[in-house]
């Protein structure tokens, strides 16, 4: 697996949450030989062992109940010990989620057949939201509970934790949110991902650029992956996708690791073409 990243042109590795605790020995020991740098772990890593596919929400900081939460929390600080083996300076972290009724796919369909500018949009976007502001409060505080004991741990073992910008409307923090919590957590670093902050560009809920150019003093990462409008993401750039690079790229601090998430649906060749454009536009 990181042989076929490394040839592929790629030198550093962000480890994701779908990595099972059975790989962890021969990840270690290509490690231990020099042959690979990781830059960040995505928070769970490695898999949960009752859990059989990547699934990073599968245990929420937000959830009503202390029992999901303590394992979400237990299985965070089991990530950043990993990433202390492995050298990794950055943990990726998911906020969480609102208990609301999920609206960001019935969205997608509606923009998907041409009627994201119809009356009935609308209407459910704006029940949405009234919905969500009733009931996020109570997620946020069990959110910043969760990260106060978070960031305590992992700035002792010198690990950095970004919080990723997410995809649905109904996940945790929105952009409106993250201000508050990054205020409240000076070491908490934003972690921003191109594919889902177009997705909510391309549903009307936040401006893109506007949003990056706001947050970027705080930014730590990237996941870079293209959206075919309006919601399919995880493409290779410059595949026929909506995310604009030029005008977002320069946005990004330099120095700031820019991690490929790339799905499962892509071919190797493609991915490497995709590389060799992308150094040529903005640079290794």
């Amino acid at each position: 697996m990181l042989e076929e990243l490394l040839a592929l042109g790629f030198d550093n590795v962000e480890l994701g949450h779908g990595i099972r605790v059975s790989l962890m020995p021969g990840i270690e020991k290509v490690f231990q030989q020099g042959r690979v740098r990781f830059s960040s772990l995505h928070n769970f890593c490695p898999l949960p062992v009752e859990i059989t596919r990547a699934a990073p929400d599968c245990f929420q900081f937000t959830s009503p109940r202390a029992e999901e939460r303590h394992r979400a929390i237990k299985l965070t600080r089991q990530t950043i010990d990993f990433a202390v083996r492995l050298g990794a300076p950055k943990v990726v972290l998911h906020g969480g989620s609102v208990a609301m009724k999920p609206i960001t796919r019935p969205l997608l369909a509606m923009a998907t057949a041409g009627r994201h500018l119809s009356g009935p949009y609308a209407r459910a976007k704006q029940q949405a939201v009234v919905e969500r502001e009733a009931a996020a409060p109570a997620g946020l505080a069990r959110l910043q509970e969760a990260l106060k004991e978070l960031l305590d741990y992992a700035g002792e073992r010198g690990v950095r934790l970004g919080l990723e910008g997410r995809h649905s409307y109904e996940e945790m923090p929105t952009e409106r949110e993250f201000g508050p919590l990054l205020e409240a957590f000076p070491t908490l670093g934003y972690w921003h991902d191109f594919g889902h902050l177009q997705v909510k560009e391309n549903l009307g809920f936040v401006d893109h650029a506007e949003w990056l150019a706001r947050v970027a003093p705080r930014l730590i990462g990237c996941h870079l992956h293209d959206v075919r409008w309006p919601g399919e993401d995880h493409r290779a750039p410059f595949t026929g996708g909506s995310v604009r690079y030029g005008e977002l790229v320069p946005l990004v601090p330099r120095g700031t690791p820019w991690i490929w998430e790339m799905s499962t649906t892509r071919e190797a060749e493609e991915i490497a073409r995709s590389l060799q454009e992308w150094k040529e536009r903005f640079g290794a």
